[in-house]
């Protein structure tokens, strides 16, 4: 409650600002900012001592980071000397892709941040090495050890050791997999290559989602080289093989690597994030557990509320210890948990009931309830030398949690914002920093304010 009054009304603060480091700042996604870290408390195990509900799965436990000696001193990477790739392209996105996959946060910001921006780096750099080798795809050897590179890389800029697991990248993700084409000279003799980057050139990362003009662009282009050479897809959709539908995305990732050819590496980056956050901001990411003990407390006529509230503060706990994910999630986990208790025989409104937002389906930081929505827009961690890693909150995420209605559970994403006006706005982002020592200095000094200002 404390760090959301201080993100949202600053000008009340001067003190802190004379005397403490700035904590927040408001700011767009559109602006350059210097942003301060968020942390995890040290003593961020203790939130986790309630029982699991029955068949819950056993969550990740954030650690405290540690000192930051990965950015400070970064180690030179053993690279196997058979990779094709000219990493120089692309030296500064895979800089920032280091600090999205930072060894402590990685898990956690796996969804929205960290692997979409690894994928994003890969695409460039098989998109940019094809103006060299004219193709579009690695071989399966080449590929290996590539991938392999890049892992040291990131290693020694302070990524985490396991991407290939939490990212679930595979060596053969770089190369053409199924699909029949890969050389530059076939993919210009089959697509239709001036409608392509005219629709993907520049992409509006909000009406994208929506009308998917880019989208629709990069699925005829995947279609057309994943048929060259046989009439697989000329049936009607329905019928096309679960192995016709896997050529047509293997298919998907050469239309992207073409594009990020096409492209400066940083506008590539920007079109590839746009398009992945249409599909992150799609579904919720988070794993329910079972809803047996919110039943008992909750079911029909809620004769307790007390117990009801208490058993929905149990499970929603347990999702709190997931990942950080964004605003459209939240929607998107609210509305898929209201169903799974309607099909337990809850039918009334626990959320509005028992006082559940949206930033209750998030992470939590530390026990200070500070739970962070992430913006639906595409963002990145940052890297300070003094402060350490940051990432932009969306801290306008004291929204009820809906429970939707029959009318509301056929709407898209795009229309959710017609049922809740309130919606979450990207643009309301602030950079906030989570530490137990920073906060209990502004509690003080927030007590001392209010005390001679009575």
């Amino acid at each position: 409650m404390l760090l959301s009054l201080f993100c949202a009304m600053p000008h009340l603060f001067l003190f802190l600002f004379l005397f403490l480091l700035p904590l927040c700042a408001l700011e767009s996604l559109s602006s350059n900012h210097r942003q301060g870290p968020v942390r995890l408390d040290s003593r961020v195990g203790s939130m986790f001592i309630k029982p699991s509900p029955l068949g819950s799965p056993q969550p990740f436990l954030p650690l405290a980071p540690s000192p930051l000696a990965p950015f400070t001193n970064t180690t030179i990477p053993k690279l196997s000397g058979l990779c094709t790739l000219n990493f120089t392209t692309a030296e500064s996105l895979i800089s920032v892709t280091a600090i999205d996959c930072w060894e402590v946060f990685a898990p956690f910001l796996a969804n929205v941040i960290c692997c979409p921006q690894l994928e994003a780096t890969l695409t460039i750099l098989i998109g940019q090495s094809s103006k060299l080798t004219n193709v579009l795809a690695l071989n399966g050897t080449v590929a290996k050890h590539c991938l392999a590179d890049v892992e040291q890389i990131l290693m020694g800029q302070g990524a985490t050791n396991n991407l290939k697991q939490v990212c679930s990248i595979r060596s053969s993700n770089l190369t053409e997999a199924s699909c029949p084409v890969k050389n530059v000279n076939d993919f210009y003799d089959t697509v239709d290559t001036t409608k392509l980057l005219t629709a993907c050139e520049k992409i509006d990362p909000v009406k994208e989602c929506c009308y998917q003009i880019c989208q629709n662009a990069i699925l005829e282009a995947a279609k057309a080289i994943a048929s060259k050479g046989s009439d697989i897809l000329a049936i009607d959709a329905p019928h096309v093989q679960p192995e016709h539908s896997n050529r047509v995305n293997d298919c998907r990732n050469v239309v992207l690597r073409w594009l990020a050819s096409k492209l400066e590496p940083s506008h590539a980056k920007k079109v590839l994030r746009g398009l992945s956050n249409c599909n992150v901001n799609k579904a919720c990411p988070l794993v329910f557990p079972n809803t047996k003990q919110v039943a008992k407390g909750c079911v029909d006529e809620i004769s307790n509320k007390t117990a009801c509230c208490n058993a929905m503060e149990s499970y929603v706990s347990h999702l709190q210890k997931q990942s950080f994910i964004t605003n459209l999630q939240a929607l998107d986990c609210a509305e898929a948990l209201a169903m799974k208790l309607k099909r337990s025989n809850i039918t009334a409104d626990v959320y509005g009931l028992c006082h559940i937002s949206l930033k209750d389906f998030s992470l939590q930081v530390g026990n200070q309830e500070a739970g962070c929505l992430l913006p639906s827009l595409p963002s990145d961690a940052t890297f300070d030398s003094i402060s350490g890693i940051s990432f932009l909150c969306d801290l306008n995420d004291n929204i009820p949690a809906p429970w939707p209605s029959t009318s509301q559970l056929t709407s898209s994403s795009c229309n959710k914002s017609i049922y809740i006006p309130a919606l979450p706005a990207a643009a309301s982002s602030q950079s906030c920093l989570y530490s137990r020592d920073i906060l209990f200095s502004v509690l003080v000094a927030l007590l001392f304010l209010l005390m001679t200002t009575v």
